[in-house]
């Protein structure tokens, strides 16, 4: 219709029957191709201010405390520190390769255990539920791997012993008495024979037939709160065993079970050592301590189950109990995942199992004792929410490449 014609019906009807000419299908291909690398720059844009950065480790975190074999306190001491040693042999790796060589981490001088096994517990405000927990842990690790500071070598076949333990508590900013009710249990426990310890969830009548080590229970302080996972991480950074296992302070997990998953991890380790072992409580979904849980907190258990498996790649999406605060790793499988760790929330453990899959480390997931405990932190509602927001930005920020291992 001609911009001169008058307005009217015929003339409208006339200009609706007129073809309208669509532009050629290389200039449609060319705009969709502009619009997909619009959405992606912005995706990844928008992952890359979402994803969580870990903060820098203060000067007062890389200190602990324990008790002095008179039973006072003792003045701040530095932590021993694999992941400082391990990071600057990486950077002089790096500066050596030149800038476009990746540095494998197996290539990097990593520092040998000292002994058999750390247990590291991270601790918010768990004042009225740590010392049971460390009693029942205290009694296992002592009878299990005995009193020596060291790994010792058995003469006849050169293997080294299962001896040595320590447990290294990080207080995450926590505001209570957690720190003065874990050093008067190290205080306690070194003293004396400690002949009627606090009952625990799992054990009622444990009776210590010898004292522990000194400075076996060394207590860290972050100067606030991180985060499970930023505490986790922080305490998994400083430990000297030959295995590593993190375990909640509420000691909902059996600690007993602490040899099934070194039998676990060991069973499936690489010829470099690297292995992972998961407790797993997988085996009690329809026990009465499953079922006895809210309609709403089961449908959420099995909603982020769900999403885990359509998000996270296959060897982690097998796992069938991922939240399970009973983890063990050997030694070598460390520089492989805690240098590389950056959510210090509930998600942590998804994000630690994920970089065992991508560095090909096996895992073994190990079913445990474990019960309800009261006084959990978690809020059903939210931080499932917050986790699920936590795990897509997380799966997202490491494929788009906002985290990488250089």
């Amino acid at each position: 219709m001609s911009l001169n014609k008058p307005y009217t019906l015929d003339n409208v009807r006339e200009y609706s029957k007129t073809p309208i000419e669509m532009p050629p299908t290389w200039a449609l291909v060319v705009a969709l191709g502009f619009l997909f690398v619009a959405l992606l720059f912005w995706a990844y844009m928008a992952v890359h201010v979402l994803a969580p950065v870990p903060r820098p480790t203060r000067r007062s975190e890389k200190q602990y405390t324990t008790i002095l074999p008179k039973g006072n306190r003792s003045d701040a001491k530095e932590l021993p520190c694999w992941f400082d040693k391990w990071e600057a042999e990486k950077q002089l790796a790096k500066k050596k390769a030149g800038p476009a060589k990746a540095i494998d981490p197996a290539q990097i001088l990593f520092e040998s255990a000292d002994l058999f096994m750390s247990v590291v517990v991270p601790a918010y405000n768990e004042e009225d539920r740590l010392v049971g927990m460390l009693e029942e842990a205290v009694d296992y690790l002592q009878s299990e791997y005995g009193g020596a500071h060291e790994m010792e070598m058995e003469a006849d076949t050169g293997k080294v012993k299962r001896k040595g333990w320590e447990i290294v508590i990080v207080s995450d900013g926590s505001t209570d008495k957690t720190v003065d009710m874990a050093l008067d249990f190290v205080r306690e426990h070194q003293l004396s024979l400690h002949k009627s310890p606090r009952s625990g969830p799992w054990a009622k009548d444990l009776k210590h037939n010898s004292n522990i080590p000194h400075g076996s229970i060394r207590v860290v302080q972050l100067e606030a709160n991180r985060g499970k996972g930023g505490a986790v991480t922080h305490g998994m950074r400083h430990v000297r065993g030959q295995y590593v296992v993190f375990a909640d302070a509420d000691g909902a997990s059996r600690f007993t079970d602490l040899g099934k998953l070194v039998d676990g991890c060991q069973s499936v380790e690489d010829k470099e050592g690297r292995g992972v072992a998961i407790g797993s409580r997988a085996h009690l979904v329809g026990s009465e301590a499953v079922v006895k849980r809210s309609k709403l907190r089961n449908f959420l258990m099995h909603s982020f189950h769900l999403l885990l498996r359509l998000m996270t790649p296959p060897a982690t999406a097998a796992i069938k109990d991922t939240q399970c605060g009973f983890k063990l790793f050997s030694r070598p499988s460390l520089p492989y995942i805690v240098p590389y760790m950056h959510s210090e929330g509930w998600i942590f453990d998804v994000e630690m199992l994920m970089l065992a899959e991508s560095a090909g480390i096996p895992m073994v997931e190990v079913a445990i004792g474990w019960k309800e405990v009261m006084g959990s932190k978690l809020n059903v509602i939210w931080d499932s929410l917050g986790m699920a927001w936590g795990l897509a930005i997380l799966r997202a920020a490491w494929m788009l490449g906002v985290y990488n291992r250089d």
